[in-house]
């Protein structure tokens, strides 16, 4: 379980990547890098980090489910994720 200062650093950064988005591509398209540097580091998408969405943790992290590997075989071996079945693991 991820620590919630930790999980809310990311709420924090995702809405500062959505502030700042437009005024970014702005910035890119005119090639003003000096603008870009005086933006707030933050604001950058390159710093979010994907994270479980039910733990928090932010290894082992599957794109197509929004969650861990762990999450993702504890919800396959209980039937709750539909297709998947238990291979050998």
């Amino acid at each position: 379980m991820a620590k919630e200062s930790m999980k809310a650093r990311e709420v924090k950064r995702a809405k500062l990547v959505e502030k700042y988005a437009a005024k970014r591509a702005k910035l890119k398209a005119e090639g003003d890098f000096a603008g870009l540097a005086k933006l707030p580091r933050n604001s950058s998408p390159v710093r979010l980090h994907n994270r479980c969405k039910l733990t928090g943790r932010p290894r082992g992290y599957m794109r197509q489910f929004g969650i861990s590997r762990i999450c993702f075989r504890e919800m396959a071996s209980d039937g709750l994720i539909p297709g998947v079945k238990k291979a050998s693991w």
